[in-house]
């Protein structure tokens, strides 16, 4: 059974299901897909998704506004704690620094990731990090801010491994995507053999970033036995340990997750 730790579901094609959502959670459970992360992206359409995977005691959701949407106002601890407080919601984000789409002056950045912070704090909810082109800045906000009271994610890893270890040690997890599966991640395939076995996740951020040999196409949750057989391959394990190593290192993370 595997847990898929980062996905839209809100966002994903479809088509191939008839546009039907409870045809494709059956191809989940089929796919001994066990719980997914659906993850928030901005707070307009947030009620949509919380609509979408109500019903679906597996999905959990975060709330959170992506680093590169710029709201028209700033964003304020108070919109995010509306959403945050439900019992669905387990984690804060997705929020970080991205300075690679978001380019000018990005201290609205910088403050929208502090107030994720902040709200994550008062309801000790694990965070769900962002980042690209500003890996060692975002480390920085993240220690000064006291983050690693709560903890969580660095999603979609595609760091080094000094990264990975000043990760670790403010309390986050490392989680491996479809990239890990590419042939010019060799820095990422080596962070993903050297990280602790108690520190590692697995996700799709589907419909993101297929892996192979999907690359190029929509992805799914479904997907992530990829990248479990990637990471299986790269540990020199076999994939029901990682899907079983990622579960328990989840729901550690997550302790209302716990079947």
């Amino acid at each position: 059974m595997f847990i898929d730790s980062h996905c839209h579901l809100d966002l994903l094609d479809l088509n191939s299901y008839q546009n039907d959502f409870a045809k494709f959670m059956l191809a989940t459970k089929a796919a001994k897909i066990q719980q997914m992360l659906c993850i928030s992206i901005d707070l307009e359409t947030y009620p949509e998704m919380l609509a979408l995977v109500q019903t679906y005691p597996e999905v959990f959701l975060s709330v959170g506004v992506h680093p590169n949407v710029q709201p028209q106002t700033t964003l304020t601890a108070a919109e995010l704690l509306k959403f945050a407080s439900d019992d669905k919601v387990i984690a804060i984000g997705e929020t970080g620094l991205d300075y690679f789409r978001s380019t000018g002056d990005l201290t609205w950045q910088q403050q929208q990731f502090k107030t994720h912070i902040q709200v994550a704090k008062q309801l000790h909810k694990p965070l769900i990090i962002h980042t690209r082109a500003a890996g060692m800045e975002a480390l920085q906000i993240l220690a000064t801010e006291g983050a690693s009271t709560v903890g969580g994610i660095i999603h979609c890893f595609s760091e080094d491994w000094e990264f990975a270890q000043q990760a670790i040690e403010l309390n986050f997890y490392i989680s491996f995507s479809g990239i890990v599966t590419f042939k010019n991640a060799k820095a990422i395939q080596e962070v993903a053999i050297k990280v602790p076995a108690d520190r590692f996740l697995i996700e799709t951020d589907a419909p993101y970033l297929a892996p192979v040999p999907m690359r190029g196409k929509s992805n799914y949750p479904q997907y992530v036995s990829y990248v479990a057989e990637k990471l299986a391959e790269l540990r020199n394990t076999s994939v029901e340990e990682i899907a079983r190593q990622s579960t328990i290192n989840f729901q550690r993370l997550f302790p209302t997750t716990k079947i």
